[in-house]
């Protein structure tokens, strides 16, 4: 930038300085600058007429006063380059959200232009020393109907009901605006916020099923001009059913993916940018608390946007994956489990265990060094749960009957193969040599698969082969308890694990339910209190090979069967 002196009739103002109200306001700089004249330079930049004035408007203002009394000197500027909108919009936000304040109309116009220009949130927040919160507030203004804003700017509406109307939908809005025009009272402020999303009240308008299937009695108001369910809960059941038919009609058309929003949560609209289907564009349906349904068709986060935009032109920098349906937590459980079982059904194959330690000699593994798995339990939960496992008490009985067999102590739980941790405990290997002379063939063969189990690595793609390979049946060995519920947490994974338990029509009865809840009717299923016979169900985690519930894949196991199958086919 560069200062110069530039006649005032090559000055106007430009539409990227953020400031629509109170710019000629300006009865408190005239005296000033009729005194002491310009003190801080106007921010400009050229174009075809002359200069635009990116920050100083109401300087300029002032001096378009006293050109009226005769004062017309040349004005002080800072030229800008040319063509620079979001510079531009920056300066002006900058210098006037610490001036005279802004209403929120003109910082979300500001805001929004910056998010249009390719600005994130955070940048925005940083940039003006405000938070991000303040930001999201004010780009949330996009979703007020016009005649609402008007009003706000004639200030015939507050803030605060300004405010609280952003987070209603454009129909609640209208309903409001309608209200507000009439006769009759229409709620502002706090009360505003009772009459959105207060009491229990659900207009037939709402409803996204046939009304006809509703059994209970429909409440009308005097002038018969708005109807009422008068039982919520059957309300709720049936539009949850018609939740549940709208996302699976979206899924079959061909879109990526469908994500119900908790009831009441609000949809950032602002976060997100329109993507058609073939791209990968994603639907979200909005369910406010009385039950009305907003579909945003054909939208896709801006980071994932970014990510798509990079990779089209080439970009090779590792993205970060999306978030899997499984916590690493829940998938250290599942590993546990699965090792536990698989690894007994390799007691039963001792040719299949030979063959193991002979390819394991020749190639190497995770473990041959050659040490016991440690059976790392990430949290104390998850070490109590695999205490119970059927598979882990049978396992530790077999260990026992092998150290007999090599005159070791009877300490149970110490491993045949000593882990990493405990070499200085490792016994002489001639001393062991000497015994297994001692052995009958059928009983070294019964050590050796026990030492192949026992070495078997935890969370391994072996696991997954042999698992396989053996028909290993989960069933035998576990059954679903506290500590997998509560690791557990994906709400599209347990939606859809609810089906396999209780069928379509109670998950889809549950799709808005929490995932808490719905939890909770899957334990009912297994316990017998939902139906005179307990349902028998195993998780699609717990098969062999581990299959997920979405498709939004980051299972550790799926992953490793994927790499090994391949073996399988070619065997």
């Amino acid at each position: 930038m560069e200062l110069q002196h530039i006649n005032l009739d090559q000055l106007k103002t430009t539409t990227v300085n953020v400031r629509k109200k109170g710019a000629k306001d300006t009865d408190d700089l005239v005296p000033s600058i009729r005194s002491l004249g310009i003190i801080q330079p106007l921010l400009v930049r050229p174009n075809c007429e002359g200069f635009e004035i990116v920050a100083g408007q109401r300087r300029y203002h002032a001096l378009l006063k006293l050109a009226d009394e005769g004062v017309t000197e040349p004005v002080p500027c800072m030229v800008m380059a040319d063509g620079d909108d979001a510079k531009a919009i920056e300066a002006s936000l900058a210098e006037n959200i610490a001036r005279l304040p802004m209403d929120e109309i003109d910082q979300y116009k500001a805001f929004a232009a910056l998010v249009s220009k390719g600005s994130e949130i955070s940048e925005i927040a940083a940039q003006f020393g405000v938070t991000e919160r303040l930001v999201r507030q004010r780009l949330a203004i996009a979703n007020i109907i016009g005649p609402i804003l008007t009003a706000y700017r004639k200030e015939e509406i507050g803030a605060e009901t300004l405010r609280v109307l952003t987070m209603a939908s454009k129909k609640q809005q209208r309903d409001w605006w309608a209200l507000y025009n009439s006769d009759d009272y229409a709620p502002e402020g706090y009360r505003l916020k009772q009459w959105l999303f207060g009491g229990n009240s659900i207009s037939t308008d709402n409803a996204e099923f046939d009304v006809s299937d509703y059994k209970g009695a429909i409440i009308s108001d005097l002038f018969g001009e708005e109807q009422y369910f008068s039982d919520p809960d059957e309300f709720w059941l049936l539009q949850n059913q018609a939740i549940a038919k709208a996302k699976e009609d979206y899924l079959n058309d061909g879109w990526s993916d469908v994500i119900v929003l908790d009831v009441g949560a609000y949809f950032p609209a602002y976060d997100y940018v329109d993507t058609s289907k073939k791209d990968g564009g994603n639907i979200y349906i909005s369910v406010s608390n009385d039950g009305a349904l907003t579909c945003y068709e054909g939208q896709l986060s801006r980071t994932e946007a970014k990510k798509k935009l990079k990779a089209q032109a080439g970009a090779n920098d590792e993205e970060k994956a999306e978030k899997p349906e499984l916590t690493k937590a829940m998938q250290n459980y599942l590993d546990l489990h699965r090792h536990a079982a698989v690894r007994l059904e390799l007691l039963d194959h001792q040719g299949t265990a030979l063959r193991l330690a002979v390819a394991q000699i020749i190639a190497g593994s995770q473990l041959w060094q050659v040490d016991a798995d440690p059976q790392k339990a990430n949290t104390d939960a998850i070490a109590a749960s695999l205490d119970e496992n059927k598979a882990q008490a049978k396992f530790a009985e077999q260990r026992q009957t092998i150290r007999n067999l090599l005159g070791f102590d009877e300490n149970a739980d110490e491993p045949v193969v000593p882990r990493k941790q405990d070499w200085d405990r490792r016994v002489d290997v001639y001393e062991v040599f000497a015994k297994l002379q001692s052995l009958t063939d059928e009983d070294v063969l019964k050590v050796l698969t026990f030492v192949v189990a026992e070495t078997l690595a935890s969370g391994s793609a072996m696991v997954e082969l042999l698992g396989s390979l053996l028909n290993v049946s989960m069933s035998d060995q576990w059954s679903p308890e506290d500590t997998f519920f509560d690791l557990f947490k994906d709400k599209q994974a347990i939606n859809a694990a609810l089906k396999q338990v209780g069928g379509k029509t109670v998950a889809d009865a549950h799709i808005t339910s929490t995932a808490k809840l719905q939890k909770d009717v899957m334990r009912q299923y297994l316990d017998g209190t939902r139906k005179p016979q307990k349902v028998e169900w195993m998780p699609n985690y717990m098969a062999f090979p581990m299959k997920g519930y979405t498709k939004r894949g980051g299972l550790d196991a799926v992953n490793r069967w994927s790499y090994v199958k391949r073996h399988v086919k070619a065997a």
